[in-house]
């Protein structure tokens, strides 16, 4: 029997890290990297005696969240407790939420494959602690506990089992993360585990109501390995139960280099984890008041970012949802958009060459190293003829490496344009000279020999001939 007999059916579980300064239940740091446990005090050790204090900052972020993914905001919410061991685990359980979330009830949305909006419905966001994190040794002879993540704000983002195929996991991580981006509760920095999402796959047979055995692939941090991880989830179910197995219900570690997954546990249920209320935390009442003074204050959304861009902007459909799907993308568009009031030039920028780099080199848009200045003056240099858009390219590939003033990067390059009308014609007069065949073909009616001698113009010059100037000028010179 083929994938065609088979539905899929994905769930996934998005943790996203705060962008609060401090963690959830003390004063410490939460910024990324620095040296192991050196973030950390005796409330995020764990150490005898210590209580914690909930960051109001946190809450206020999870509301905004839930605002901004059209949930319903409980007024009346509690943090419990989550047992399990792990060595990264300081206290041996973690404060969560259980039965009391902050939100609940929620949607995103998306486009299936027929380009309809389909809602992604969320069941719940509540929000916890991090864990630490381990560092093995590469050789098997230990490893070794870094407590500076733990007791980091996540929010959790629990979606319902409504998204049936890898792009539309895709799709909706993309959304998700460009909403919390532009509410700014989180940086989602993939590569640095600020956005990870564990990933629930089962497969049915079409028509049947009820759902499969499902596995969960844990803390994933790439749409590339998420989209790869669920395709071959996908694969891998199919063949046990085409072969007369069961699929059984557990935990496994997706590895990107073999592309295969491993189990890891047997899948954990809720009574596992003897979830209780936390006896060291106050609940948690949010008033009328507090609710709506968040929502008056939401940043604006993709969805309505997209609709000024089309009114605003003069954009098409296509031009407005990929530079809406990034927060990064769309305010650097509008940002060099302000400077050099040219929108069309910085859309057909971003969506075609930065985005070839970026594709090219597996970078997500916050990592683009240049600045919104950066990009409008090589706009403005081309609009001056002092470069062309072939040196354009070329300086762009250089923002990439060793960002700073294009204009210094011509300078320095040597890729000033040249306009002036002896030189290009000095050129013109020796490739004509130089190329007897294709003059004749030109005469004789093929316009693509003009293309070539153009060709060999720019060749000659290393590209920096304004080509405008060229065309005319061997027009000029072969209609005598």
């Amino acid at each position: 029997m083929s994938k065609e007999n088979y539905e899929v059916v994905i769930g996934l579980e998005v943790h996203a890290e705060l962008s609060t300064k401090t963690k959830i239940f003390c004063s410490c740091p939460t910024e990324f990297g620095g040296t192991p446990n050196t973030h950390c005090c005796p409330v995020c050790m764990a150490m005898p005696g210590t209580l914690p204090v909930l960051n109001e900052r946190v809450v206020e972020y999870a509301v905004k969240a839930g605002l901004a993914t059209n949930c319903n905001i409980s007024r009346n919410s509690k943090n419990d407790r989550k047992n399990y061991f792990y060595p990264d685990l300081p206290k041996a359980y973690q404060i969560s939420q259980y039965d009391m979330p902050l939100c609940e009830k929620g949607y995103v949305e998306i486009e299936d494959k027929e380009g309809n909006i389909k809602k992604i419905r969320l069941n719940r966001i509540h929000i916890e602690e991090d864990a630490g994190k381990l560092n093995h040794d590469e050789f098997g002879r230990g490893s070794l506990v870094d407590l500076n993540r733990a007791g980091v704000p996540l929010i959790e983002i629990v979606s319902e089992p409504d998204i049936r195929s890898s792009k539309e996991a895709e799709d909706y991580l993309r959304k998700l993360k460009s909403i919390l981006e532009y509410i700014e509760v989180s940086d989602c920095k993939m590569q640095e585990g600020s956005l990870r999402a564990d990933v629930n796959v089962s497969i049915r047979k079409k028509g049947q109501a009820e759902y499969g055995t499902r596995t969960e692939m844990k803390n994933m941090n790439s749409f590339r390995s998420i989209v790869r991880g669920i395709e071959y989830e996908i694969e891998r179910q199919i063949d046990v139960i085409e072969n007369g197995g069961k699929v059984e219900q557990e935990t496994l570690r997706w590895d990107d280099v073999s592309g295969r997954t491993f189990s890891m546990r047997d899948k954990e249920d809720a009574q596992d984890y003897r979830y209780f209320p936390d006896p060291d935390l106050v609940a948690i009442r949010l008033s009328e008041e507090y609710i709506e003074n968040i929502k008056n204050n939401l940043p604006e959304l993709p969805e309505s970012r997209k609709q000024r861009y089309l009114k605003e902007y003069k954009l098409t459909e296509k031009e407005a949802n990929i530079l809406t799907g990034s927060k990064y993308l769309s305010d650097l568009f509008e940002g060099a958009t302000n400077i050099c009031n040219n929108p069309k030039a910085v859309a057909n920028w971003i969506m075609s060459d930065i985005a070839k780099v970026l594709n090219e080199k597996e970078m997500e848009p916050e990592e683009i190293p240049f600045t919104k200045e950066h990009l409008a003056e090589l706009i403005q240099l081309i609009e001056k003829n002092t470069i062309n858009g072939t040196i354009g390219k070329k300086v762009l590939n250089e923002l990439f490496e060793n960002p700073h003033s294009p204009s210094k990067i011509i300078e320095e390059k040597g890729w000033i344009q040249i306009s002036d009308e002896g030189a290009i014609k000095e050129v013109v007069l020796k490739v004509i000279c130089a190329n007897p065949q294709s003059v004749s073909d030109y005469k004789g009616g093929k316009e693509k020999a003009l293309g070539f001698l153009v060709g060999q113009a720019m060749k000659e010059t290393k590209g920096k001939a304004n080509p405008q100037m060229l065309n005319q000028m061997f027009k000029d010179e072969l209609s005598k």
